[in-house]
């Protein structure tokens, strides 16, 4: 027996413009039947197919520590160092810088709440095809 996970869940200060923002990120959408609206303490995000979900819940206490557990992106059709700056674009704060000169690292970013994320490189970056399965 297993278990799946149903979606994965953020601590937000506002889970409105989070689930905004991070939808804009990731090309997820909220549900038309039952839309994310400001004020609202829980607001659900899902991937086009529908499988991968995401919630961001409002609680009372602000971001103290660092993420115990973060999202490791990998741009689709740009480069990570394009995706970075789209990122920044977005209102996303660059925590470390940690690419290297010949095209390995990754960047670490912060959402405008401050929750850490990294952007590894695109599929097409990698010289192996299976790279896109383990970070580098």
């Amino acid at each position: 027996m297993v278990s799946r996970i149903m979606h994965t869940s953020v601590d937000s200060r506002n889970a409105h413009d989070q689930s905004v923002w991070w939808g804009r990120v990731l090309g997820f959408s909220e549900d038309p039947q039952d839309p994310n609206l400001p004020g609202h303490e829980e607001c659900m995000i899902f991937s086009p197919d529908g499988r991968t979900r995401v919630l961001f819940i409002e609680v009372p206490e602000g971001k103290t520590v660092k993420n115990r557990l973060h999202f490791d992106l990998y741009p689709q059709d740009v480069t990570r160092d394009e995706e970075v700056e789209r990122l920044l674009g977005m209102g996303a704060t660059m925590h470390q810088d940690l690419r290297k000169d010949d095209g390995g690292g990754w960047a670490t970013l912060l959402d405008p709440e401050g929750n850490e994320f990294c952007v590894l490189r695109s599929v097409s970056e990698r010289p192996d095809p299976y790279a896109h399965l383990v970070r580098d």
